[in-house]
């Protein structure tokens, strides 16, 4: 309430909280647990699971050129190290001889791969692989290599093979 000196009803004051009404922790670590041990313990293949899941995703994440239009394979790989920045892998684009390398060096899901290594380091290259495919780029994440140092991963870039522009039609 309002501290007055004149007569009259003191006015009812409040003041925001800075954190926002606590009706319950969010926990995206718990699910994403739940559902990378649900996939590695109940599906017949779970790393090709893995894979597949993330190329879809990739695929959704993609940000499509215009109609007729094709990214290179510089352009398309600025798309995808700024949408792997996004998600939090601190990726650098490196040339090592005649190949091209991103080096991951923050993994967003490594509590979750600790447990589940295959789904999740799966997920991971599929959603590269969609993404990539999904721009119709000339180039392709063929693997990656996981840990190679305790907080770094490498993926390796290649020519895609499938070549042919065919990109889905979406919507419309």
């Amino acid at each position: 309430m309002e501290a007055r000196t004149r007569p009259g009803r003191p006015r009812a004051l409040y003041t925001a909280r800075p954190d926002g009404p606590r009706a319950g922790q969010r926990s995206y670590r718990l699910l994403a647990d739940i559902l990378a041990s649900y996939m590695a313990a109940q599906v017949p293949e779970p790393t090709t699971a893995g894979l597949h899941a993330g190329q879809v995703w990739g695929r959704y994440l993609a940000v499509r050129p215009p109609p007729f239009q094709r990214l290179d394979a510089v352009a398309a790989t600025e798309q995808l190290l700024r949408t792997q920045d996004d998600m939090g892998f601190a990726p650098e684009a490196v040339t090592v001889g005649r190949k091209q390398q991103i080096l991951l060096h923050h993994c967003p899901f490594l509590e979750i791969a600790d447990q589940h290594r295959d789904v999740v380091c799966a997920v991971h290259l599929g959603l590269m692989q969609g993404l990539l495919a999904e721009l119709d780029a000339s180039v392709d994440t063929e693997r990656i290599d996981r840990l190679v140092e305790p907080t770094l991963c490498i993926a390796h870039l290649g020519p895609r093979t499938d070549v042919t522009s065919s990109r889905p039609h979406r919507g419309g």
